[in-house]
């Protein structure tokens, strides 16, 4: 999957979040104040099924979900990573 594809993903998931706003990929989803913490649970398990990823406690960090670039970096670094074992 491209990283473009993986934007058009995040982005129409989170517009179902946000209707009315035009969310752009660079935009701070927390300092829009868009984000609470079950809201931030949601986004995770959706990051998780939607690319067949495990997020680990290390990818927990805010920058890593702040905007869709930023989501998209992380998904696009879990593809690239060799799995473990």
């Amino acid at each position: 999957m491209s990283t473009r594809e993986s934007k058009d993903k995040i982005a129409g998931y989170l517009a179902r979040f946000f209707p009315g706003h035009d969310l752009k990929e660079d935009e701070d989803i927390f300092s829009l104040g868009f984000v609470n913490s079950m809201f931030a649970m949601q986004l995770v398990t959706f990051v998780e099924h939607e690319f067949g990823l495990t997020i680990e406690n290390e990818d927990l960090e805010i920058d890593n979900f702040r905007s869709i670039n930023a989501i998209a970096g992380l998904v696009g670094r879990k593809v690239a990573a060799p799995a473990a074992g």
